[in-house]
Order: C-alpha cells, then sequence, then structure tokens
C-alpha cells in the first residue's frame, strides 16, 4: 500500500531511500463527490513551483526587515500577538515601494524608469493628467484603512496552500500586492507566513535562512505544516538527504526556537526521524501557546525512544494542547498514553487510531476537557466495558460531534451485540459521525438507529445486517393492519439526515446486491435523499463500474486506494450539489473520513492518504 513504511537498512550509504512510496491525495471538487486526485509524488515537488516562503520575502537591500514596526490590532491594543509586524523605513531614505525586489530583481517598471533611460517617443506625449481630487492619498485607499487583523484576514483568502497542479506557481497575484503600497506589504506578509507548508527540505532551509535573518518574520508563523513532505523530490538516496542536513533535529529545533507564536505542529512519518527528544521537549514544554500537534503515522524507533527519553522529564501538571494526533502512532507504548493523557485539561480532538491506547489512560482525561471529536479505531487493548462506562458518564464527552469504535473484525472486535445495545441509546444528540464498522450488530438495533438518524450524517454500520433491516432507516414500516390503516410510526415519521453510509463490513459475497437496487428497497431511490455517498468494500469497484444497473439507478461509482463508494449523480433539475464542508470536519469536504483533523485546512498529501485512502 502506498506510504506503508518499509524496513531499513543501514549497511550500505547509497541504498535507495526505503521511504520512496509517497501518496498525495486531494480532493477534487471539479467533479462528484469521493473524487481524488492521488500521485505518487506531491504536487509541491514539481521543481517549477515555488514555496510561499520562497517568494515573501523581500531581496532588495532598500527594505531592510531588520527596521520594523508593530502594530497592535484594534480589538486587542494591548496584545503583542495578534499584531502585524511592516518593515519601518524613513521618509527621508524611502524611494517608493517599486524599488522592492522579488525573486532577486525589480518588479516594478514606473514612469520614472523610462524617464531616466531618456527614450524619445515617436508620437507626441499625451497631455499631463490632472489629478483627480477624489483619488485617495498615498495609504488612505479605502481598503488600507481597515484594521490590520480584518486586512490580513481578507488577504488570507487568496494564498494558495495547495496548488491546483504540478506546474502551475502559487500567489503570483499576492507578489503584487507586496509591491502596491506599505499597508498592504504588511498585511501580505502577515497572510503568507501565519501558515507555513513544507514539502521538501530545501524549502525548509530557505525558510529557516529567512527567519533566522529576520525574526520579526518569525513572530508571524503560526502553523507548521509537513503533512506535504516528500523526502525523495530532491534526493534519490538517504544518503544524498543526510550529507545535505538541510531538515535534521538541530535545524528543525531552531526554527521551533524562532517560531515563539507557533500554535500547530503538523507531522508525519516522513520527517519521525527528525523528531528526537529536544524538538519533543520544545514541543511539549517550550511552545506556550501550542495549541495542535498531529504525529501521524509515526512509528520510528527513533521516535518511539525519543518519546520514551521525555518521559522522564517533570512534567508540569498541565498542558496548554487542545487537538491530538497520534493516529497510527503503533510503536508508541501505553505509558505514553497515560502520561500525556492526565495532562489535558482542554482537550477537544482527540485521534489514537491504532495505538496502544489503554483503559486505564482513557479514563484519566481529566474532566475539564471537552472533546468534540474523538477517533478509538483499531484501538486493540480497550475493552468494550470501560470505552462504553466511559461514553456514558464521562462529563468529558457529554458534547460528542465525531466518534470512531471501527475495528477490523477479522483480527479484533471491541464491540459485540449486548455492546452495541448498551451503547446506542446513550449517544449524544449532537453527534455527526458514528462508526460502528466491525462490531456484531442484530436486527433490534435499527430501532436504536433511528433516531440518532435524525441528527447523524456520517454513519457506519457493522456486521449481520441484512439490506432489508438497514432500509428502515430511510421509510417508515409498512402498517400492520389488515386495513392498511396509516400505522402511528407513518404519521409520526421525520426524515433522515444521513448523507454518508459504510456497508465496507460486508464482503463481496455477504453484500446483497439484488436487495439493494430492487424496487422494494429504498436506499438508492431518489427520495431516500440527502443520503448520496454509499461505501462498499473495494472488491466490489470492478464489478459495479461495469453495472448498468448502477447506472439506471442514477449512481456511480469511484475509488482510492483500498477504498470504493457509490456515489449518487444529481439530476439537472436538482439543486445545487451540498458541497460537503461542514465546520466539525475543519476543511475536508469529502465524506467517510478516518483520520480527525487537528487543524482548518484543505486536505492534502500524506494526511489525505490516511484520511480516505485507507481503509482504517
Amino acid at each position: 500500500m502506498d506510504g506503508v513504511r518499509q524496513p531499513k537498512h543501514t549497511t550500505s550509504p547509497d541504498m535507495k531511500s526505503l521511504r520512496s512510496s509517497f501518496s498525495s491525495v486531494r480532493e477534487d471538487d471539479a467533479d462528484l463527490a469521493q473524487t481524488f486526485t492521488s500521485t505518487k509524488v506531491s504536487s509541491y515537488s514539481k521543481p517549477a513551483e515555488e514555496a510561499i516562503a520562497d517568494q515573501s520575502q523581500p531581496s532588495s537591500p532598500s527594505v531592510a526587515m531588520s527596521e520594523t514596526q508593530f502594530v497592535p490590532p484594534v480589538t486587542r491594543p494591548n496584545s503583542r500577538l495578534h499584531g502585524c509586524w511592516f518593515p519601518a523605513v524613513a521618509a527621508d531614505s524611502f524611494q517608493g515601494w517599486k524599488q522592492i525586489g522579488v525573486k532577486g530583481r525589480l518588479a516594478s517598471k514606473s514612469f520614472g524608469d523610462l524617464q531616466s533611460l531618456k527614450i524619445i517617443w515617436s508620437t507626441p506625449a499625451a497631455p499631463p493628467k490632472t489629478k483627480d481630487p477624489e483619488r485617495p492619498l498615498p495609504s488612505k485607499a479605502p481598503i488600507e484603512t481597515l484594521p490590520a487583523e480584518l486586512l490580513v484576514q481578507i488577504i488570507g483568502y487568496l494564498v494558495i496552500d495547495v496548488p491546483p497542479n504540478g506546474i502551475s506557481a502559487r500567489n503570483v497575484d499576492l507578489m503584487s500586492m507586496l509591491l502596491a503600497s506599505r499597508t498592504l506589504h504588511s498585511a501580505t506578509l502577515n497572510a503568507l507566513y501565519r501558515n507555513i507548508t513544507i514539502p521538501h527540505s530545501r524549502i525548509f532551509r530557505k525558510f529557516l535562512s529567512h527567519v533566522s535573518q529576520n525574526q520579526e518574520l518569525g513572530t508571524i508563523v503560526r502553523r507548521l505544516d509537513f503533512s506535504h513532505f516528500n523526502p525523495t523530490t530532491l534526493f534519490s538516496t538517504a544518503a544524498e538527504r543526510a550529507t545535505t542536513r538541510n531538515l535534521t533535529p538541530e535545524t528543525l529545533l531552531q526554527c521551533l526556537e524562532l517560531t515563539p507564536y507557533l500554535k500547530g505542529f503538523l507531522a508525519q512519518e516522513y520527517i519521525d526521524d527528525e523528531l528526537d527528544g529536544n524538538v519533543l521537549r520544545k514541543l511539549f514544554f517550550g511552545l506556550e501557546r501550542l495549541r495542535a500537534l498531529d504525529f501521524c503515522g509515526c512509528s520510528s524507533t527513533v521516535f518511539k525512544g525519543a518519546f520514551l527519553s521525555i518521559l522522564l522529564s517533570d512534567w508540569p501538571d498541565t498542558l496548554g494542547l487542545r487537538r491530538l494526533s497520534l493516529h497510527k502512532n503503533i510503536n508508541l507504548p501505553p505509558t505514553v498514553f497515560e502520561t500525556l493523557l492526565p495532562r489535558l485539561g482542554k482537550l477537544t480532538h482527540l485521534d489514537v487510531a491504532g495505538t496502544r491506547m489503554t483503559d486505564e489512560a482513557l479514563v484519566s482525561i481529566p474532566h475539564t476537557a471537552r472533546i468534540t471529536h474523538l477517533n478509538l479505531a483499531k484501538c486493540n487493548s480497550l475493552t468494550a466495558e470501560v470505552v462504553i462506562d466511559f461514553i456514558e458518564n464521562h462529563p468529558a464527552v457529554k458534547d460528542l460531534v465525531y466518534l470512531s469504535l471501527a475495528s477490523d473484525a477479522r483480527s479484533h472486535q471491541l464491540l459485540d451485540e449486548d455492546d452495541v445495545t448498551r451503547l446506542l441509546p446513550i449517544l449524544p444528540s449532537t453527534l455527526r459521525s458514528l462508526s460502528l464498522k466491525g462490531s456484531k450488530m442484530a436486527a433490534s438495533h435499527i430501532d436504536m438507529l433511528r433516531p440518532l438518524s435524525k441528527h447523524l450524517e456520517e454513519l457506519a454500520l457493522g456486521r449481520r445486517l441484512k439490506i432489508t433491516e438497514i432500509n428502515r432507516l430511510f421509510v417508515p414500516d409498512e402498517p400492520n393492519s389488515a386495513e392498511g390503516d396509516v400505522s402511528q410510526d407513518q404519521l409520526e415519521w421525520v426524515p433522515h439526515t444521513l448523507k454518508y453510509l459504510d456497508l465496507s463490513d460486508y464482503y463481496a459475497a455477504e453484500l446483497d446486491l439484488s436487495a439493494l437496487f430492487a424496487r422494494s428497497t429504498s436506499i438508492m431511490k431518489k427520495y431516500s435523499a440527502p443520503l448520496e455517498i454509499i461505501e462498499v468494500v473495494d472488491d466490489l469497484y470492478s464489478r459495479l463500474s461495469k453495472s448498468n444497473v448502477v447506472k439506471q439507478a442514477g449512481w456511480t461509482v469511484r475509488d482510492s486506494g483500498s477504498r470504493a463508494w457509490l456515489v449518487r449523480v444529481p439530476d439537472d433539475g436538482d439543486q445545487a450539489r451540498d458541497s460537503g464542508l461542514r465546520s466539525w470536519k475543519m476543511g475536508a469536504a469529502f465524506w467517510g473520513m478516518r483520520k480527525i483533523p487537528v487543524a482548518a485546512s484543505e486536505v492534502g498529501g500524506m494526511y489525505g492518504s490516511y484520511m480516505f485512502k485507507r481503509k482504517l
């Protein structure tokens, strides 16, 4: 599978890198839902592509970033955290923003430049224009009078984190805004440096060089994102990468020292060897404003040893982290969770899928936490009794929005039939996504799921249900009386809110396709809307993609990696398709994500692979 780590060999320095299978997955909103762009290399890896940090630094000596001025925010005039820095140039030395260099050359050509060349035009010069009395004075244009924090927010909508393809350059228009005026220059710098995406080690080295020379830029940075990092972009062997020493534990620690106001740090398996004890100590103890940490897929021996080394440190009673992802950190021992979780009193997002999470660690979460997103998928050390009691009685999970208790039934089962019976009635009305994949279910659970289907948007079902039983989620029961009177259930029927239904627990031989597409079944009919995505086992993709029955029913088939979906095709007369964007999905647009995001951003890179390409 793409992105899976191979065993390391260090006997030969010229050995090819053993992490060469990089899979970048992005949502493609130009087509139907569940349509992904998947490539073996990151979309950042093309030579023509420049990183944001590489473009945004003025290189002309006429503007020295070491001379800066701080503008406090209007809403918090005493804050040194939320304001904006911009270059402060003395009035007598300022020669106009046309002198600012972009990528090593002057980008602005004004009338003054042409006049200095003494160009003689063949046609008579146009008469001088009279100055418009209504034209605002410099720095007095309406957009420049907006508060700095509002202007940064507006320009932030123009920043492109994920390029549309591997060739197009990003943020070309923003380069012009750097030259427009002092105010726009300041706001554009803040928008460009607020969230830094590192696609490969050379961009990291350039960014580190910029913030080392101009430390005010480091105070702007709020998020460091390595989710698109591809170590094979520039170097084909691990020995070549080690020789350059662009990204090392030492340089990464130096970068964290220069970004004191960092709020989010997003890592992944391709940089886990650079996360040594000093880096982890800085992340957990040295950045008091850090709120989000993501160590997705980090499972190397070096990373494990680094985490064990900081367990010996003197930990504070509380940590300021609110969103934590240890998704698929399969090598971390239980002591890591039992040490870390009791100190997260403000926790809102927790993803420990595929880890050695224990019952003791789960119940040690402080009562002051307010968890809305909880992913316990494939935590084989947990027991059903403790998990259900935690959800029922722990005050930290009274407002759950996302809950995954999925398991791989072939190797482990968390919930049996009695466990599901006890769980369903205690789930809160705030829940929008629920995964019971791998659990043992019965027909009686449909009656318990019906109230949940009135507010759930995603539902992953367990095993042993029949299509006719699942169909009861979408239509009221038929009247039982011989006279055919309308039943009370039909009179009180409230339509469901499900957008996504996961049936991937049913293998090709178990899923009754004839019943799914039968006339007596409502699941695939038009009036089952708003349901638009049905996930099936990937073995069915080739069979369903060639079926005329699927097309006649108004559906099509999509796949990505080891997952496959039936996607409803909207009619021409229907309203515009729901984009799928929800605040609780934090930037993801499509349905059925397996990994909880800890930062609001577009889905891409390795995070896209873990969210939408892998089964669990």
